[in-house]
């Protein structure tokens, strides 16, 4: 029998979308599945488990370790028996430059987060997210594409078809809101609002999170918002500078997860199986101090896998008792 190829998984859990890749030695992808994660991380990656099961059936390869990343990484790492938990900024770093090595700046808007990240000659040097609002972000475009009847996949070409964006304040979502309704109830052409928020979207994004930092080329866009062309034709035109679109650019987060988990060289079959199991968290009340720490606990099957939120051990211990105690825990 062939010696089956070895394959990485990377898993990247965010608040509005769940995503995963296979990949091999040498960043080939071999599946990839992209979910909206409805406010369940844990049903949201079963779901993704399947499909990357799917995509790999009847082809010679098996998973041989996984890397988590993104809000929900701690709890799905431990659920996955993940090699290695890291933050997006360092998975979106890895990733880019496995596909451009020569990146200097990362711009990524995400379905309620956003991110800026500065290299230099590989090195991550400065960086900052927006995790607080979501004004600008795929939330804050799909809420708008709803209100204006249009789908939220036609904004950019909607936005090209404009020789005079209208002016949306685009600071706050309230106030967008408010502004778009005001230009189209004065008249303003649809295509010329819809322009007029793409590059609202671009100067909330350089006001805040590329405030005092260079942005230097190459520059590479990512996450859900990259696909829309309008947004990226006014990052061009307002920075001055072309702007990289991946194709795969939202998935770089599981890209750079699952490299950072192949170099961990701790390799063990990974079971597809573990999206047939019953997993539920608890959030649990210590009290055993003034700091009444909330200790979040993940449960398999009744059994406690893994803990977090307290300040010492004590924390975890009065957690479980408090657990088999109200009989959630064997």
């Amino acid at each position: 029998m062939m010696d089956q190829n070895k394959l990485y998984l990377g898993v990247d859990i965010g608040s509005i979308s769940t995503k995963a890749v296979a990949i091999d030695d040498k960043n080939t992808i071999w599946a990839k599945s992209y979910l909206w994660t409805e406010g369940n991380p844990i049903g949201a990656v079963k779901r993704v488990l399947q499909e990357i099961q799917n995509q790999l059936g009847g082809k010679n390869a098996r998973v041989v370790a996984v890397g988590t990343t993104g809000s929900a990484r701690e709890l799905i790492g431990a659920i996955l028996k993940a090699t290695i938990v890291k933050n997006e900024i360092t998975a979106h770093a890895i990733g880019t430059l496995s596909f451009h090595p020569e990146v200097r700046t990362i711009l990524e808007i995400g379905g309620q987060d956003s991110k800026i990240i500065i290299l230099d000659q590989g090195i991550i040097v400065d960086y900052a997210m927006n995790t607080l609002c979501a004004a600008g972000t795929g939330s804050f475009l799909s809420s708008q594409a709803r209100r204006l009847n249009i789908p939220v996949e036609e904004f950019g070409n909607w936005a090209l078809k404009s020789a005079n964006p209208t002016k949306i304040a685009g600071r706050c979502t309230v106030f967008a809101e408010s502004d778009l309704v005001h230009k189209a109830q004065m008249g303003h052409p649809t295509q010329d609002i819809i322009a007029g928020l793409c590059n609202s979207i671009v100067y909330n994004y350089l006001n805040n999170l590329a405030k005092g930092k260079t942005v230097k080329p190459p520059i590479v866009f990512q996450g859900g918002v990259s696909k829309n062309v309008g947004v990226a034709r006014a990052f061009e035109r307002i920075i001055g500078y072309p702007i990289i679109v991946d194709e795969i650019g939202h998935l770089m987060g599981c890209v750079g997860i699952a490299i950072l988990a192949r170099g961990q060289n701790l390799e063990q079959d990974f079971d597809f199986g573990v999206r047939n199991v019953n997993f539920v968290t608890a959030g649990v009340d210590c009290g055993g101090c003034p700091n009444n720490c909330e200790v979040i606990c993940v449960l398999r099957e009744k059994e406690f896998i893994d803990g977090w939120g307290n300040r010492c051990e004590r924390g975890i211990e009065r957690a479980k008792a408090k657990l088999k105690e109200s009989g959630k825990m064997v």
